[in-house]
């Protein structure tokens, strides 16, 4: 599987607060944009695959509304992490 236990603990130990925080945004965050890489590049090989194409749709809602709460609730935390991803 392409998303296992190790992978998402170095995502959440990268852009979380420790590598078993996994409820804060930014560690979400870092997480949608792995899944929707993955899949984007899955997406690339396989054009009449549907039911992945329907799951990256709602992939990217979710990550939508995720990625607008932080800067609803903590804008400089939130520019910290857009900081942290580009590095």
């Amino acid at each position: 599987m392409y998303l296992d236990a190790a992978k998402k603990q170095e995502i959440f130990g990268k852009y979380g607060k420790s590598n078993t925080d996994t409820g804060s945004p930014e560690a979400q965050i870092a997480l949608f944009s792995y899944r929707i890489s993955h899949l984007t590049e899955h997406m690339k090989l396989n054009r009449k695959d549907y039911s992945t194409e329907r799951a990256l749709t709602t992939l990217v809602g979710l990550f939508l509304i995720q990625i607008s709460e932080p800067t609803r609730r903590t804008p400089i935390s939130y520019a910290v992490f857009i900081l942290k991803k580009k590095t």
